[in-house]
């Protein structure tokens, strides 16, 4: 079956996040992908409208069965069906985490730059957030283990947020470099919680993307994974995910903890869009990412070609290209400030991220070509025209 990833779909003014713009703005920064998801998983949810009634909803057994299968069959993960606990998403399951297995004050470890929201989940809980920078040298992120292991070993840092693969690098790490993580955290008695949403979205099939927990029993017992088909389906809105936690005694007070914070009950459609996502969508899934990995090219080869002042840092995960703007400017705010004025196109900045992201801006890939190519078109504009003015 061929399916559509060419059609430019109209989502102004339908209470979109992304869209919220102005209707000459073209938005390439929020993490959702502006194609329809798997036609299988939009019969499931219209089976589900068309019966007319949203009563509240129940986690089926088969549920956890379908998640075990999909990290099973396409990750290699034997995961049991009793280490999964449902959440309504994986922003608030890692509040959730942060509140119930830290205590104010302590320290929580991240990456920069590294998905900004974590900074929210930390600091609004009243933990402080400390960072082991990624070493960006050579088109390539790579961890400073001595700095980590330094940070890992004081004694207020008892929990580590790992993003496997990593948002915004898109750095896939390597079986080797998570268990060099792993044993680090467990020498040092810090929990890790892995956020990896982005797992399904390797676009590079020379590159395979490791589960966290796959790699020793006791690593998986020091760890609670976060997983969802959300990214990898465009289901965001639909508030669904799933927590691997092998290790019971911590599952019982995450259990308990997402219990008391009312995030462990589904909506009407996340169960069934998960469940037919997982066990439907992955044919739909295989030729998205050959085409998100086509628009990775074609942003290689534009900036190449056509604005050699903008470069890719090289990632071979998610949907999102973190591109390297230091030869334009040190203040990636103000240059997406002048582009999204100039031209409309609406970017992330990378300061939110931490880290040198400063020097980067990141650029949402996941949309049908039309559209890649206008918004290439309105970068080379912006950048030109904010180069023009120094």
């Amino acid at each position: 079956m061929t399916y559509d990833f060419t059609t430019v779909p109209n989502r102004r003014h339908t209470n979109s996040v992304k869209w919220d713009v102005a209707d000459n703005e073209l938005p390439m920064w929020v993490a959702d992908m502006d194609f329809q998801t798997a036609p299988e998983i939009k019969a499931t949810l219209a089976d589900k409208v068309a019966k007319g009634i949203f009563g509240y909803s129940i986690i089926p057994d088969n549920y956890y069965q379908v998640v075990a299968d999909w990290w099973r069959k396409r990750h290699g993960f034997a995961v049991q069906t009793d280490w999964i606990l449902f959440c309504s998403g994986v922003v608030p399951a890692i509040s959730s985490t942060v509140r119930r297995m830290t205590n104010p004050g302590e320290q929580v470890l991240v990456q920069a730059p590294v998905y900004n929201i974590f900074y929210n989940s930390i600091i609004n809980n009243g933990r402080r957030q400390i960072s082991s920078d990624l070493v960006y040298e050579n088109g390539q992120y790579h961890i400073d283990f001595d700095d980590l292991e330094a940070k890992l070993a004081d004694p207020l840092t008892t929990m580590m947020i790992l993003c496997n693969p990593a948002n915004p690098v898109g750095k896939v790490w390597s079986r080797e470099t998570l268990q060099q993580i792993g044993e680090l955290c467990l020498k040092h008695h810090v929990l890790v919680l892995s956020d990896e949403i982005h797992c399904d979205i390797v676009t590079d099939p020379t590159v395979q993307y490791t589960p966290f927990a796959s790699i020793s029993s006791d690593l998986a017992n020091n760890s609670i994974t976060c997983v969802s088909p959300t990214k990898t389906f465009n289901l965001a809105g639909v508030q669904t995910s799933s927590m691997i936690i092998p290790n019971p005694a911590i599952r019982e007070r995450i259990d308990r903890g997402i219990n008391n914070d009312e995030i462990a009950e589904p909506n009407i459609f996340a169960i069934d869009a998960a469940v037919a996502a997982f066990t439907k969508g992955e044919p739909w899934l295989n030729e998205l990412l050959k085409q998100l990995a086509a628009n990775k090219r074609s942003v290689t080869t534009f900036l190449s070609n056509e604005l050699p002042e903008v470069t890719v840092a090289s990632g071979a995960a998610t949907y999102l290209m973190w591109l390297d703007v230091s030869a334009v400017t040190n203040d990636s705010v103000a240059l997406c400030h002048f582009i999204r004025q100039k031209t409309g196109l609406f970017l992330s900045d990378g300061v939110e991220y931490g880290g040198d992201g400063n020097l980067f801006v990141r650029m949402n890939v996941a949309c049908p070509d039309a559209e890649l190519q206008d918004g290439l078109g309105r970068l080379k504009r912006g950048i030109k025209a904010f180069l023009a003015q120094k």
